[in-house]
């Protein structure tokens, strides 16, 4: 068994951050994120755009939080190993 923790969210080989998910978890948390902002458009921009503005900050502050915790750690790459 291994013990390398396994992470939702694999680090950029380019940049800083997070790329694609890689477990079917990062997957369902991303799903949820892109439905989740798909009806506060849906919802919220006809009449209230500044809500939605700042629902789409709290759903991107969580994404990101997510993303910290169950991912690998950032740092700046340059496409090395």
């Amino acid at each position: 068994m291994s013990t390398e923790p396994k992470y939702w969210f694999p680090a950029k080989r380019y940049g800083w951050g997070w790329g694609i998910p890689s477990a079917w978890q990062g997957w369902t948390v991303l799903a949820v994120f892109l439905v989740l902002s798909g009806c506060g458009a849906f919802v919220l921009l006809p009449h209230r755009a500044l809500f939605f503005d700042g629902y789409l900050l709290v759903l991107l502050g969580l994404l990101f939080w997510i993303c910290w915790l169950k991912g690998e750690p950032p740092s700046w790459r340059w496409g090395g190993e």
